[in-house]
């Protein structure tokens, strides 16, 4: 196929992504907008960082931070995998141009590892692992699922017990790092 037959092929494809996303984007506007599940996603986005600033040990909020921004960045990347792949997808989203669930992905996953690794660190990471990957898989899914905010294709809540498991240990290896090297100084 010739790189101009490509490009046609691509542009055409890129205009139906465009169009639907439109449609998209005014369907939420016109019927989720402002309404009672909004709402609740914008409390559930902002009031998790709220309680858990009041409670954060502040000589560890920057470490903290740097932990819950890669918990972030690996919630978003597989929930828009999972998205894309067509094995889920959310309702009533606070942020309509974005795949994932905000509330969850931006704030209740990642302030759950936080407050989980600042509370209790006797308890083996092994053991807090477990509990987040149940309160993820078969609390907070099924939570979300009776609201309404996000329908399952092809998926189950069981097949994220894992993968909530293997993120809390990456936030909690992570959060014990001491890599970090001052900047040189005269490099301005």
């Amino acid at each position: 196929m010739s790189e101009e037959k490509i490009i046609e092929l691509i542009k055409k494809q890129y205009l139906i992504v465009d169009r639907e996303n439109d449609k998209s984007f005014h369907l939420w506007y016109e019927n989720i907008f402002l309404g009672w599940e909004w709402w609740l996603g914008v409390i559930l986005t902002f009031l998790p960082w709220l309680i858990w600033i009041k409670v954060r040990p502040k000589e560890s909020s920057d470490r903290l931070l740097y932990v819950g921004l890669i918990v972030v960045l690996i919630t978003c990347g597989l929930d828009f995998l999972g998205v894309i792949l067509g094995l889920w997808f959310y309702i009533y989203k606070v942020i309509p141009i974005i795949p994932s669930f905000a509330p969850y992905d931006f704030s209740i996953l990642p302030v759950t590892v936080l407050l989980l690794l600042q509370c209790k660190q006797n308890i083996s990471p092994f053991t807090k692992a477990i509990f987040f990957a149940f309160l993820g898989s078969f609390v907070g899914e099924p939570l979300f699922k009776w609201l309404h905010f996000y329908q399952e294709i092809h998926w189950n809540s069981f097949y994220s017990f894992p993968i909530y498991f293997v993120i809390y240990l990456i936030a909690n290896w992570v959060s014990k790092r001491n890599g970090f090297d001052p900047f040189l100084k005269g490099n301005d």
